[in-house]
């Protein structure tokens, strides 16, 4: 059973959420907060498996909750889930420790899947803001023509991978989800999401966009 905390300002939002996830056999909701204050302490307090957050709220807003419950270090994991398809909240949410990004106009199998994704360690990132993302992340790398012209070392974050995590990482960079990486190398999707848990434990990859992250500083993408 997936348990979640609900983080809302608005009470219709809240319970739309819950009559959307108590509905699912696999989920309950263990908790409602009406702020980011609240979502932080009830986190601390419940441990649920994700949190459902918002990013705008009175007082303490949803990006600042995330960092205190990502901080805590407890295994709760935060899904921000906001009105406004903006790349300043997915950016601030994802550094701050989040472990997806989704707008409110997702379908609500969209929205479920995500947090299935989200409670068993995976990450989600809405479509329409993944690419911006990783282009706004890689335009804050140093500039080819900064860099001496020596030749690169492995990075050191690699090094443990095998070739064939490394390949697998390399496509995760890209885009592919667990089902293309099987399709497209002739691997058993459970063969995959081995590969996948590995890489994030030799990376010391926190989730799935750490590792995407990754994937583009250490120039296995470009």
């Amino acid at each position: 059973m997936t348990t979640v905390l609900i983080a809302d300002d608005q009470p219709l939002q809240r319970f739309g959420f819950r009559m959307l996830l108590e509905s699912q056999d696999d989920m309950t909701v263990v908790g409602e907060a009406a702020n980011g204050a609240e979502a932080a302490r009830m986190a601390a307090e419940l441990h649920p498996d994700v949190v459902l957050m918002d990013v705008r709220m009175p007082g303490l807003d949803g990006i600042e909750a995330t960092r205190r419950i990502v901080a805590g270090g407890g295994r709760s994991r935060v899904l921000i889930l906001t009105t406004f398809d903006l790349d300043e909240y997915a950016y601030s949410g994802l550094r701050a420790g989040a472990s997806g990004f989704l707008v409110k106009d997702a379908l609500p199998e969209e929205l479920l899947s995500g947090i299935r994704a989200v409670a068993t360690g995976d990450a989600v990132v809405a479509p329409s803001l993944t690419r911006r993302l990783l282009d706004a992340y890689v335009h804050h790398l140093p500039a080819a023509g900064t860099r001496d012209h020596t030749p690169a070392s492995p990075d050191p974050r690699l090094t443990p991978l095998t070739e064939r995590e490394t390949e697998i990482l390399r496509v995760m960079g890209q885009g592919w989800t667990n089902t293309e990486i099987a399709e497209r190398l002739h691997l058993a999707e459970s063969t995959v999401k081995t590969h996948v848990g590995r890489i994030l434990a030799k990376t010391g990859s926190r989730d799935r966009v750490q590792a995407v992250i990754l994937a583009y500083e250490t120039k296995l993408v470009g």
